[in-house]
């Protein structure tokens, strides 16, 4: 299937409608936008955010592909989402959305500082740094480390509710 503005349009306002988020209201912008995501799709073979570098490999990007897992927090608290694609009633009808500060982790940004495996901690952690926790859709199986399920999957589109925690019980060995 070939990847057309138009497609990258429908399915941008088709998830901007199921959250009950609005399209940049800039015509200029918004075009400029769903021209990145056509190209990342035709590069990569999925719509990785037109606003943030990605490496091409899909189990890498997973966090970036439109809708972002960043973009409902996003909206909720700024009214926009990093990039501006998607906005909220209030930015939409002003016309002019704010800038965003980054949610995505530096290490996923730059895999190249990230801890090496000699690097990382030998012992267990007590209790979890922050209040994000691991997530996997039951229905693809596609896994994120967030404080909230996403509200909609991005690689299968289900909804929030096909989302289930992760709990890992870490077993500290005693001599």
């Amino acid at each position: 299937m070939t990847v057309t503005i138009e497609s990258v349009r429908q399915r941008a306002e088709s998830d901007a409608k199921s959250r009950g988020h609005y399209l940049n209201p800039d015509p200029k912008f918004l075009q400029d936008l769903l021209e990145g995501l056509k190209t990342n799709e035709d590069r990569y073979g999925y719509p990785s955010c037109p606003c943030r570098p990605a490496t091409g490999v899909f189990e890498q990007d997973r966090d970036i592909i439109c809708p972002c897992d960043y973009r409902d927090p996003d909206v909720a608290e700024y009214g926009a989402c990093y990039c501006s694609l998607y906005v909220n009633k209030a930015v939409y009808d002003a016309g002019k959305p704010i800038p965003i500060p980054e949610r995505r982790p530096a290490e996923k940004m730059f895999p190249e500082l990230a801890p090496k495996p000699a690097e990382a901690k030998t012992t267990a952690p007590t209790s979890q740094p922050t209040g994000r926790k691991l997530w996997y859709c039951k229905q693809c199986g596609y896994v994120v480390f967030l404080e909230d399920a996403p509200y909609i999957c991005p690689i299968c589109k289900a909804k929030k509710e096909f989302f289930a925690e992760v709990r890992l019980e870490i077993q500290q060995k005693t001599s």
